[in-house]
């Protein structure tokens, strides 16, 4: 199985026609993604040619889900018209909107996450790459070649480059869906919405968690994990040289003393029952060891 996205998953492509958007389309469509529709107004009635695929242009999102029925979008739209863009979506009723843009404004940010909630439109973002479902659906930017097939193991992470370093070290074990939830302040899909719906996905079997410095996103996560998450976890920080006090990388990624440090986020985490690596290799480490004692205790 996978989480929030599967292959029967079709997908829209909000911006599809603009340079990012056409690129990334491009390599969705290459991983199987069953992309059905494009949304311009200004290009509505066109069909852009991807080779195998013809995809039709629509003016609003309505009109794309109503005539292919869609329940994905993935949104490149450009920062001023993010928010517009995600509203929209979400007045049209689509499950799940995935957010790729950067830069998009924090109080943006706010009202469009606040009116996805009240619509009943998982946000995923922004300024993040995506999910993916290995060997069913792509949606974003996560290049699908870095790991070769489906696995058992789920990846939920602030970061896209550590997401696509994790899996190109475990590729060999695969993965059922891997999650980039963004680093910004506000972001709609969590960490803890990710270990839950894990928690439930019968074809994982270990969670692989990596969060970076700022904020208590972390923190609040290994609360969630000593309560409801019976599933091993392998943890990751990124940040662990960073200066207190500096804003590092990503717009949310902010130290105010020992207040969300690698440090504290690791003690938190091991506290839960985590074992968190000191870098990535060793995290990758840590995933084998673990899924082998798992697999020495299914034998007994």
């Amino acid at each position: 199985m996978a989480i929030f996205l599967t292959k029967e998953s079709k997908v829209l492509v909000q911006g599809m026609t603009g340079a990012e958007g056409m690129k990334h389309t491009l390599r969705m469509l290459a991983s199987g993604t069953d992309i059905v529709a494009g949304v311009n107004p200004r290009k509505a009635g066109q069909v852009v040619d991807f080779g195998e695929r013809a995809v039709p242009v629509f003016g609003t999102v309505g009109d794309a889900m109503a005539a292919t029925g869609a329940d994905v979008t993935v949104v490149f739209v450009p920062p001023p018209f993010a928010k517009a863009a995600v509203m929209e979506a979400a007045d049209a009723g689509i499950e799940l909107a995935v957010v790729i843009t950067e830069g998009i404004p924090v109080h943006d940010a706010v009202a469009f996450q606040a009116y996805a909630a009240e619509r009943g439109t998982r946000i995923i973002g922004p300024n993040c790459p995506g999910l993916i479902s290995p060997g069913q659906s792509n949606a974003g930017i996560i290049p699908a070649d870095i790991t070769a097939k489906p696995g058992r193991i789920g990846l939920v992470s602030k970061s896209g480059t550590l997401t696509y370093q994790l899996m190109y070290e475990l590729r060999e074990i695969g993965f059922s869906s891997a999650v980039g939830i963004g680093g910004d302040p506000v972001v709609g899909t969590t960490h803890i919405d990710c270990l839950a719906a894990f928690e439930q996905d019968p074809d994982t079997e270990l969670i692989v968690l990596i969060g970076e410095i700022g904020g208590d996103a972390e923190e609040r996560a290994a609360a969630y994990i000593t309560e409801h998450v019976t599933k091993p976890v392998v943890g990751y920080i990124a940040g662990f040289t960073a200066p207190e006090g500096k804003t590092m990388g990503h717009a949310g990624a902010i130290v105010s003393g020992s207040s969300g440090t690698a440090k504290a986020k690791q003690q938190a985490l091991e506290a839960a029952g985590v074992r968190v690596g000191s870098t990535p290799t060793e995290t990758s480490r840590l995933v084998l060891e673990r899924l082998a004692e798992l697999a020495r205790t299914t034998a007994a």
